[in-house]
């Protein structure tokens, strides 16, 4: 068990991936991208959750990271792993629901969790051109659980997408079901510099799960374009701890390739 303590000083990306670091369990599985989704699953593995099983979308399965890897075909992946494999492979352990987290980054939300990483404006004539799926939709549709990592802004937390490019649960209860989606899968976690959401069981509406420390609730409506379902009393999200801090710096991320200083 880690003894916590008092905090030194963190930015908002080293907060963002301690919090997400702690949402993933040992003796789980996670599908992971290339930058702050490997910092959070590296820091998980090293803190509290050694037997966590990463997989690569480029086949690298289960392995122990020495260091950052650059991305997802870094031979890094493969280090210690217990399979080097292929990216229909890992995409395949998805579909056999064998995939319990995969993360996912975004430029528009929904209230539902449905995102957006194809184009901002008319898909004919666009403000801005994105990246597409790559293997966003899979994740998105074949995980257990996802965890978005996104800036929160109005611009981003939006009342309807531009394009749907990855389902979350759609128009809302039962609806990803009647798309052919594996029952009991989908968002769980939305994680941004703002705060951290999660989605009512009963509506399947994004939820206020915790605001950062000197971010107020307020502060988070304002940021987005929806209404939150807001149950109560929000707690604070606990800041990072020394320990975690130190892994980070020391020997995840020392050059601050993702993290910054």
């Amino acid at each position: 068990m880690v003894k916590e303590d008092s905090v030194m000083e963190y930015n908002p990306t080293e907060l963002m991936a301690c919090v997400a670091s702690r949402a993933l369990e040992d003796r789980k599985s996670v599908f992971v991208g290339t930058g702050l989704p490997i910092i959070a699953t590296m820091l998980a593995q090293r803190l509290h959750a050694p037997d966590l099983l990463i997989v690569f979308e480029a086949g690298g399965i289960g392995p122990k990271l020495p260091t950052i890897p650059i991305s997802v075909g870094d031979s890094r992946t493969f280090h210690k792993a217990c399979m080097a494999a292929s990216m229909d492979y890992a995409m395949g352990m998805a579909q056999q629901g064998l995939v319990d987290y995969g993360f996912l980054g975004a430029a528009q939300i929904d209230r539902y969790g449905n995102l957006n990483t194809t184009v901002i404006g008319d898909y004919e004539n666009p403000k801005v051109r994105l990246p597409g799926s790559g293997g966003a939709n899979d994740l998105g549709s074949l995980c257990t659980q996802t965890i978005t990592l996104m800036r929160h802004d109005k611009r981003r937390f939006v009342e309807k997408l531009d394009f749907l490019t990855t389902p979350g649960y759609l128009s809302g209860p039962g609806a990803r079901e009647q798309a052919g989606l594996p029952a009991g899968t989908g968002p769980y976690r939305v994680i941004t510099q703002l705060a951290v959401m999660g989605f009512d069981p009963e509506s399947k509406k994004m939820s206020l799960v915790s605001v950062h420390p000197g971010v107020s609730v307020e502060d988070v409506e304002m940021n987005t374009s929806f209404k939150l379902v807001i149950d109560g009393d929000v707690p604070e999200t606990k800041p990072p701890i020394t320990e975690e801090l130190r892994l980070l710096r020391e020997e995840i991320d020392p050059s601050g390739i993702v993290l910054g200083r």
